[in-house]
């Protein structure tokens, strides 16, 4: 991730990408991708009935029923959130952090992004009451409110929401009159599934609920685009997917034909498919709680990664100890620890945090080895934080975590 400039501190092109699992691609899936590979007509927008089918399919088995009417695709999930603020209209509402991506996408088309605070014990969710305050003060300044995205499990943070707040949320945004865009792409990457509460804001608000989900949460590599939305039923729900098809259309923005077979075999969750996620989640899980416990050892501050692949991770305690290295800003912690991890570590302010504030987002794909051979290892491996490539990048970030400790004391206790 390239060095921005000083003035724009996170162009759309240098954006943190969504944190990819770093393992080699399903056999059985790279099998389906290549016997459709000589297919020459193309998806249409919105997607064919084979690809539309399965995802109903799979919120099916999630307990959010859907007809292939209700459902569109689109090749990654950013082209639907442009589609859908683009059919909405009026200003967007975004937790505070949140996915990289979702402010450019309504600045792209003229919208104004307001980002609503979240609550101490997770992300992804704005906190109600200060959702309450945002639609108020913005009201009051002529704006017009509209949509709020979020999701359940989050990226940056990690977290999933509990269904106590979420449902508090989903009520005040019902009562503001707003459409909700539920991002759930990571819901399918819980740490502990057995111990974890995931609900949908469309099983609570199921008439002003968008549910969108990126296949490259856990069922596809990111290269290989794709992602589905679910919309509501009845005459609301029927005008914005026909709104949302016209987007598409003219943006051209239609899943490639061997990619949409490759995504209906993944959507209907065949054995080796579940087996592979299954196997993913426990193996980014053990790697990003081993690093939530070197990060929090070294008094950096971060909420138990609950999902995905990633941690957020907050340093103000040991600002004192980075200014001696002439990191003040979140830009220049980014630049800091990618220089001293050798792995990406986008700093806060691309997630919509306050540039002031040192928190970064790291990743456990880099963690896992440098080469297809090591990665899968990992995926083998019955205790792969004991394999010695993974032990190197882990005892790394101890170092550097450790390192910061130390002067942080050095800086407390001066001689």
């Amino acid at each position: 991730m390239p060095r921005t400039a000083p003035q724009g501190h996170g162009p759309v092109r240098y954006g943190p990408p969504v944190p990819e699992d770093g393992l080699p691609v399903l056999p059985e899936a790279a099998a389906v991708l290549a016997a459709a590979a000589s297919r020459a007509e193309s998806e249409p927008a919105g997607g064919g009935p084979a690809l539309l089918a399965a995802a109903c399919g799979y919120w099916e088995r999630r307990g959010l029923p859907a007809e292939p009417e209700r459902v569109a695709a689109a090749p990654g999930a950013p082209a639907l959130l442009v589609a859908l603020t683009a059919a909405l209209g009026g200003d967007v509402l975004v937790p505070r952090p949140c996915a990289a991506w979702w402010a450019p996408y309504a600045r792209l088309l003229g919208r104004p992004v307001f980002h609503v605070a979240t609550p101490v014990e997770s992300g992804g969710v704005p906190d109600p009451y200060a959702l309450l305050e945002t639609v108020r003060r913005v009201r009051a300044e002529g704006g017009a409110p509209r949509l709020l995205v979020l999701s359940v499990a989050d990226d940056p943070t990690a977290t999933v929401a509990p269904p106590e707040l979420l449902h508090e949320t989903v009520e005040a945004a019902a009562g503001e009159g707003l459409h909700l865009v539920s991002d759930e792409t990571w819901r399918d990457t819980l740490h502990a599934p057995h111990d974890t509460v995931l609900l949908s804001p469309a099983e609570m608000l199921p008439d002003r609920v968008t549910v969108v989900t990126d296949l490259a949460g856990a069922l596809l590599p990111p290269g290989w685009p794709a992602a589905a939305a679910r919309f509501p039923a009845g005459e609301a729900g029927d005008g914005l997917h026909a709104r949302v098809l016209d987007v598409l259309t003219a943006l051209g923005a239609r899943v490639a034909g061997p990619v949409a077979a490759a995504a209906s075999y993944a959507l209907a969750e065949p054995e080796p498919v579940t087996a592979r996620v299954a196997a993913a989640v426990r193996l980014h899980a053990r790697v990003a709680a081993a690093a939530y416990r070197t990060v929090v050892s070294a008094g950096a501050l971060a909420r138990p990664p609950q999902a995905g692949r990633h941690l957020y991770v907050d340093l103000g305690p040991l600002r004192g100890a980075l200014a001696g290295h002439g990191v003040g800003d979140a830009q220049e912690l980014e630049d800091f620890l990618a220089g001293r991890l050798g792995m990406p570590a986008p700093g806060g302010h691309r997630f919509g945090d306050d540039l002031g504030a040192l928190r970064v987002r790291l990743s456990t794909g880099p963690l896992l080895g440098r080469t297809d051979e090591e990665r899968a290892e990992c995926l083998r491996s019955p205790s792969p934080l004991e394999l010695p490539h993974v032990q190197r990048a882990l005892n790394l970030l101890e170092s550097v975590f450790d390192d910061l400790s130390d002067d942080a004391q050095r800086w407390e206790h001066p001689r």
